[in-house]
This record gives C-alpha cells, structure tokens and sequence, in this order.
C-alpha cells in the first residue's frame, strides 16, 4: 500500500488554510498532517510533525515566511517546501528558491497550479508558474547582457519584510510589534532601506513601499 505524503500547511488566513486542506485531501496521495497560522506555531509543531512537504505563505504576522523557509530547510533538507505567495513578483521567487523552497506559486493562481506544484516538489523537480519562469529567465538574460539591476535586489531579506509592510501601511510601531523588534531596529532597517534605495526622506520611502506593493499585488 502507497504511503500518503504528509503536507504541512502555514498561513496566517483561517480560510485559506482550509481551502487548501479541502483541495490537497482531494488526492488519495496526498494528506494534510497539520496546520500552522505564524511562524511561532510552525516552528514548534515541525518537530511532531516531520512532514514531506510544507507549503508556506510569506507573509507571516509574527516573522518572515522567507526566513521560516531557510530554518525549515537547514532543519530538514529532504523535506520539500513550496512557498505561497500574494506577490507576483520575481524578486520573492528567487529569493524563496535561495531559501530552500521548490516551488513558488502565487494565490492568485488556479488550484490545479497549486497540485501541479505539489506533484513537481515532490518528485524533487522545481516549480514555478510558467509566466514567473519566462520573468525569471528574462532577468538572467538582462544582467548578462547588461550590469544594470534592481535596486529592490540590495535589501536584504529583512529589509524587503520590513519594506513590504511599510507598503501595506504599517507604522514603524506596528512593524516592529509585528517583528518582535525594537522600534530602533526597525528605524535602522529603515535607514538602511532609504540608502540602498537612494530615497531622501520617510516620505519618499513610504510613497516608493506603496507604489511597489501596488504593482506587485
């Protein structure tokens, strides 16, 4: 008898979470061991559960689902991670792929996308939608053909958390909360973001957050 591949699934949206529990246990292969909603919740049952395969959201209230990405799989190796994400935004697929994810699959996608991926992941092949491999392949041929890059492409992964939120309207107070950081942190993040993107003032960083948050949505 064929043993069921056990999923783990963390995202901080009830229904999503159970929409994903009902479309993955509609494969016989495939069973949902277990639930997280933070990064908290999913560090402490990964140790139970030992799962297959996790599928994460990166955008996390209590930490960086890209940072839970890299903890999971230098916790794991073998075990396969997918990364969900709201961003259709080839700077988060790269980097989730760095972090030790297979796959990247943005929310908007059909579920049959979502089974693909899963399918690809698990048989230790890569997965990205083919929209985001063409923007992917397309960045590699320009910075071979050229030296110019994103300046989205300095901030670390930290620094493009704290950016995402700020682009959501979070406060510096809210992020910080939000991080489990001091508020000071979160201003050197800050600084640091304004440098690296060459902006003059909170203003312009604020306006350039929300402006990319806006295009990447």
């Amino acid at each position: 008898m064929k043993t069921s591949q056990k999923i783990f699934i963390v995202d901080d949206h009830e229904l999503v979470r159970k929409g994903l529990v009902q479309l993955i246990n509609t494969d016989e292969n495939l069973d949902v061991c277990g639930e997280a909603a933070n990064v908290y919740q999913a560090k402490q049952m990964k140790q139970i559960l030992k799962p297959d395969l996790a599928i994460i959201d990166i955008s996390l209230p209590d930490g960086s689902g890209l940072d839970l990405i890299k903890n999971l799989h230098q916790w794991r190796p073998e075990m396969k991670i997918i990364a969900l994400s709201m961003y259709d935004d080839e700077l988060f697929a790269e980097r989730s792929l760095n972090n030790g994810a297979l796959g990247y699959v943005n929310k908007q996608d059909s579920a049959e996308h979502l089974l693909d991926a899963i399918k690809h992941v698990i048989s230790n092949k890569v997965y990205v939608s083919p929209k985001m491999t063409e923007r992917l392949l397309s960045k590699v041929s320009s910075q071979i053909k050229s030296t110019d890059f994103s300046p989205m492409a300095l901030l670390s992964d930290r620094e493009l958390e704290v950016f995402e939120l700020i682009g959501n309207g979070k406060k510096t107070s809210q992020i910080a909360k939000m991080l489990n950081l001091s508020v000071k942190t979160i201003d050197t993040y800050r600084s640091n973001i304004k440098q690296k993107l060459q902006l003059d003032s909170g203003a312009e960083l604020t306006r350039s957050a929300v402006l990319w948050s806006l295009e990447n949505h």
